[in-house]
Formats: structure tokens, C-alpha cells, sequence
């Protein structure tokens, strides 16, 4: 379980639509495995292969040590709720840089395992906050694009600077 390096804001891999997977083995296991390490060493909550510069729709969450590890392949949002939510979101990739987003409160959505066996499942509050930003991360959308023009613009001018 090597930790691999993250990606830094503004790497083009972080734009970029991860590929499905197709091919459930051994080192699907080992992304995942690499992915929880990195994730915990960043450290964060969740983390997608994009992070890492894989392009495979990979997801590890770990929102809480007694519920345990949570690894989505194959992600995708089914459902939305008309009732949103503000949360204090950032990334891995641009440690340190936080803001409020809104996002819908609960979502269904289906996902596969590390054996490729499809489930459906729901979720709300922090957990259906952290699946949309983590499956937007998968399809390209880095997190900033959620805030309005003015805040982002204000956001990366801080977080560069932070940068040197």
C-alpha cells in the first residue's frame, strides 16, 4: 500500500473524465489499497484515482473509522433531492483551500465493488455530499467549479499565494 503522490491544482489530469473500469482483479485491489493509504496520509476523507493520475472511475471514502472503508467503482448518481445543503468543501489537491458549497442533500446512486458486483444505495447529509464531489472529481468537475466566479477567482488567488 504505497502512498502515492496527489496531483496538485491545476493539473490538466483533474479535468479530465476517468474511463470506466472494465477489468476487476488484483490490481484494481491494489489502486484502492493505494488510494485508502494516500487518502489517510493527505490527509482526507475521500479520494478518486483521478487524484493519483489514473483515469479509472475508482472512489475511496472513509467518513467515520467504525463504519469503516467504503471503495465506489463505476459511480453514478441516480437521484437527486430538490432540498440542498451547504458544506465546507476542498481536495486533496489543493490542500488547505476551502469553501462553502451547495449541493442536494440525498441522492441515490449506483455503484460496483472490488468484484465488479453492481449495487444501489442512498445516502444524505455528509456522506451524499462527499459521493457528489467525489463522482463530479470523476467526471472533470473539480470541486472550485461549484463555487460562483467571484469566490473561485478570490480562492485560487489565496491558495497560489499560500503556494509561493
Amino acid at each position: 500500500m504505497p502512498i502515492r503522490p496527489i496531483l496538485r491544482y491545476p493539473h490538466p489530469a483533474l479535468k479530465s473524465v476517468c474511463a470506466p473500469v472494465t477489468t476487476f482483479d488484483s490490481s484494481l485491489a491494489e489502486l484502492a489499497d493505494d488510494l485508502l493509504a494516500t487518502m489517510r496520509a493527505a490527509p482526507g476523507v475521500g479520494i478518486t484515482a483521478a487524484h493519483i493520475g489514473v483515469l479509472s472511475r475508482v472512489t475511496v471514502l472513509e467518513l467515520d473509522k467504525a463504519e469503516g472503508v467504503r471503495l465506489y467503482v463505476n459511480p453514478e448518481i441516480t437521484w437527486f433531492s430538490q432540498e440542498t445543503m451547504n458544506h465546507t468543501e476542498g481536495s486533496v489537491s489543493m490542500p488547505g483551500a476551502t469553501d462553502e458549497v451547495t449541493r442536494p442533500r440525498a441522492i441515490r446512486f449506483r455503484y460496483q465493488d472490488a468484484e465488479g458486483i453492481v449495487h444501489e444505495d442512498a445516502a444524505e447529509g455528509f456522506h451524499a455530499i462527499c459521493i457528489q464531489h467525489e463522482v463530479d472529481q470523476l467526471d472533470g468537475i473539480f470541486w472550485l467549479q461549484r463555487l460562483s466566479r467571484l469566490k473561485r477567482d478570490r480562492l485560487v488567488k489565496r491558495w497560489e499565494k499560500a503556494q509561493g
